[in-house]
């Protein structure tokens, strides 16, 4: 996915991170219509999904989705996220709500944050580039990407 936003350098997206609790997933359920987004994205890009599976739930909810699912350590979950974007980059686009997505925000080309039912940390708001309050328009920011460009640009 390539985007030409004035102002800046030509954005090159190849491989979409997502957060599952309070991201695309609510108590451990994916939200709905999360499943057909990602169906559509997955033509353009890699998903990967990135959680510590709080709920345990997080392999039974993306079977069968076209997503690459990776259950991350209970200790220092900041790094560790950072860390797998930083191994995918550049051409990262990340999406998430926790404290511990913040770092990897600061690592990815392009950093939308959620603020679902479980709100947002302040953190990962601060640092990230465009903030919406329901994962479908952070999802079709990405699947309609001349969305992008007004509020990207500069």
């Amino acid at each position: 996915m390539q985007v030409l936003i004035p102002g800046q350098d030509k954005l090159l997206i190849n491989h979409l991170v997502l957060d599952f609790n309070g991201t695309i997933a609510l108590d451990g359920r994916i939200l709905p219509n999360v499943r057909e987004k990602l169906i559509e994205l997955d033509k353009l890009l890699k998903i990967h999904v990135l959680t510590a599976d709080s709920n345990g739930s997080a392999a039974r909810e993306c079977e069968g989705l076209p997503v690459e699912l990776h259950v991350i350590g209970k200790d220092d979950q900041r790094e560790e996220k950072s860390s797998f974007v930083r191994k995918i980059a550049p051409g990262v686009a990340v999406l998430g709500n926790g404290v511990n997505d913040e770092l990897m925000f600061r690592e990815a080309d392009l950093s939308i944050a959620v603020i679902g039912k479980e709100g947002c940390a302040t953190a990962t708001l601060m640092a990230s580039k465009i903030v919406v309050t329901d994962i479908i328009d952070g999802l079709d920011l990405l699947l309609m990407h001349h969305r992008l460009i007004p509020t990207l640009r500069k």
